[in-house]
């Protein structure tokens, strides 16, 4: 009788440290998941950022051939750019889990979309640049691209929203802690100071 209690007791042991096993790997595995849905969705960020940055040289130099363009404004463009490329900041999506690089990042971008706006207001007083059919593309593909900018951001912020959820819950949070650092919490785009008031520009 002893002996089938004893086994008894080695079975229920057994079990329990599989099912906390199973647990334990199923719980790994579904934060990988959505680890990897916010590192492929900061990737499609970047691209849309680079194709607008790609954009830029030849929207300068359109505007720089009208006679009497501010000059200050197409120069604003260009500087907010070449900060954007001298960002010294990881090639990878390790910039979502570190608040100040993130910051960084977004600072910059937002500072290349303020000169934008500037820029593109400013084309409204040049009747030459409405019609030049070279800006008029340039301008579509801007347009275009500030559009998929803001639908990646908020894709991001959403894949980013449901990592930090799973990551916070509990008994999640266990598995989280064993891991150190594999599992940080991610960032979010915020809106620009003033983003609350719309800006005054037509495409």
């Amino acid at each position: 009788m002893g002996n089938r209690g004893l086994l008894g007791c080695l079975i229920a042991i057994v079990v329990i440290v599989a099912i906390c096993g199973i647990w334990l790997a199923s719980t790994y595995n579904n934060l990988v998941s959505l680890s990897q849905a916010v590192d492929a969705q900061w990737g499609q960020v970047e691209n849309v950022y680079q194709r607008r940055a790609d954009l830029i040289p030849n929207l300068v130099e359109t505007v720089k051939g009208v006679a009497n363009f501010e000059k200050s404004t197409y120069i604003a463009v260009a500087d907010a750019r070449a900060k954007v490329g001298q960002l010294n900041l990881p090639n990878d999506a390790s910039v979502t889990t570190n608040p100040e690089n993130f910051q960084k990042f977004q600072a910059a971008q937002d500072g290349l979309s303020s000169a934008l706006t500037r820029l593109l207001a400013v084309v409204e007083n040049y009747p030459q640049l409405k019609a030049n059919e070279n800006f008029l593309t340039l301008q579509s593909q801007l347009e275009g691209t500030e559009n998929r900018i803001a639908v990646e951001r908020m894709r991001y912020n959403q894949a980013a929203q449901t990592f930090d959820t799973a990551r916070q819950q509990f008994p999640t949070v266990l598995v989280v802690g064993m891991f150190g650092e594999k599992f940080s919490e991610r960032q979010y785009f915020k809106a620009q100071p003033g983003a609350e008031t719309a800006p005054q520009v037509k495409f």
